[in-house]
């Protein structure tokens, strides 16, 4: 054991075992030995040039800054408890999440459906409003600090980051931030507001659509150099998410969504257009759609599931039973409950990976989950959004109907209306 897993700091937070590490220090799982609880303890490390007045203004910064978010209380924040001050660093003590961050979905699982980043977009603009109604500016919003624990998104390190205090060029030439999600203004020197936190938001939404942020270059002052003098490059994979991303990446701050408006075409997105175009369109009827959707669901993603989404009611809260049968085969008999449910989805191997969700003004997920060889889902909702990410590896009966099985590698999309 080293001898920081030795270290007990004020005398109640014991240090287990190393999470990771970052630019900025160190994640630590923990144990609160007074509560008996689990805890995540975050070790800030300084920059070893830094001058003997930078390191007090650093402390005095972390420890001004880390009260700010542990008065915040919303499920979509991390939760700080405390911050002490041991072997000459701050040392802040966090509520402790078992989930993953988005950057290693992506990195994971590659681009993510448009429907998933609508609802995970939405759980961070509640996020960032509490946090600007109290007067605190995240300024270091990426992947790596969005964590996704089942249906929960959660915004972690709220100024917490040596970073926090300015994403600018330092007098050693060394970039104190994230520049691939850094706003052009805070980029250029100016102070962070609300509304970098918003093009942060946007650079983050168009990184889980598109695998990539918007302007990374292969190191920082290339970075910078195209976030200067570059323009914002559309999203390819959007679908009806383009409006809010192209608007949240806005170079002109003035120009930028504001949060409100973000929330507005958000959640037009996400439930589809007004029932007045709707009849004018019969086009756009479910199989219609349905059928559309089975070669262009790539590059449509939720654009066309939208159109369907709007044509629906609001259906019932979520509820999914899991099943097993014994062979997995599209010959072998089928799992129970398939005439009764709406969809369901049985794992032919390992790589049967699912997302289901039932479209409304707030997303509700009701699955995101890797099923193992034979285990099956069924759900019951009249109205259903479903990828599915190898079509070769899961059999899928919709309405009863068994649907043909795809190809290696072939992402599907179910957009089910029972009512």
């Amino acid at each position: 054991m080293s001898q920081s897993e030795r270290l007990v700091l004020a005398t109640r937070y014991r240090l287990v075992s190393e999470i990771g590490q970052g630019a900025n220090g160190t994640v630590w799982r923990g144990h609160d030995e007074l509560l008996d609880r689990s805890v995540a303890i975050k070790e800030l490390r300084l920059p070893e040039d830094l001058s003997e007045d930078d390191r007090v203004v650093f402390y005095r910064r972390t420890l001004r800054e880390a009260r700010a978010p542990a008065q915040l209380r919303t499920h979509s924040i991390v939760e700080v408890y405390d911050v002490v001050i041991e072997q000459g660093r701050p040392w802040i003590v966090m509520e402790m999440i078992e989930a993953p961050s988005l950057e290693h979905l992506i990195e994971r699982s590659g681009p993510l459906p448009p429907e998933r980043v609508a609802h995970i977009g939405r759980a961070l603009l509640d996020a960032l409003n509490t946090a600007h109604k109290a007067g605190i500016v995240h300024r270091d919003l990426k992947p790596s600090n969005v964590l996704l624990d089942g249906d929960r998104v959660v915004l972690t390190d709220f100024g917490l980051a040596f970073s926090s205090g300015s994403a600018s060029l330092t007098k050693t030439g060394h970039f104190m931030g994230s520049p691939a999600y850094v706003a052009p203004e805070v980029a250029a020197g100016e102070k962070a507001t609300p509304r970098s936190d918003l093009w942060s938001l946007g650079a983050t939404l168009y990184a889980a659509l598109e695998g990539h942020p918007p302007f990374e270059r292969d190191n920082v002052m290339a970075t910078l150099s195209a976030l200067a003098n570059e323009s914002t490059p559309a999203p390819q994979n959007a679908g009806a998410l383009a409006p809010v991303i192209t608007g949240l990446l806005e170079k002109n701050p003035t120009r930028r969504l504001s949060h409100a408006r973000a929330v507005d075409r958000l959640e037009r997105a996400m439930a589809g257009p007004r029932s007045g175009r709707r009849q004018t369109t019969p086009r756009y009827r479910l199989m219609a759609v349905i059928a559309l959707i089975g070669a262009t669901v790539a590059s449509c993603g939720i654009g066309a599931t939208a159109l369907i989404v709007g044509m629906m009611r609001e259906g019932p809260g979520p509820s999914a039973t899991a099943t097993t049968s014994s062979p997995a085969s599209s010959d072998a008999q089928a799992p129970p409950g398939i005439d009764t449910s709406t969809l369901v989805v049985r794992a032919r191997n390992d790589s049967c990976k699912i997302f289901v969700s039932v479209p409304g003004n707030v997303i509700t997920v009701l699955s995101d989950e890797t099923l193992k060889q034979n285990e099956a889902r069924q759900y019951d909702q009249p109205r259903i959004n479903a990828v599915i990410y190898d079509a070769s590896a899961c059999d899928v009966w919709v309405n009863g109907e068994q649907k043909a099985v795809g190809g290696q590698g072939e992402r599907k999309n179910y957009t089910i209306n029972k009512e």
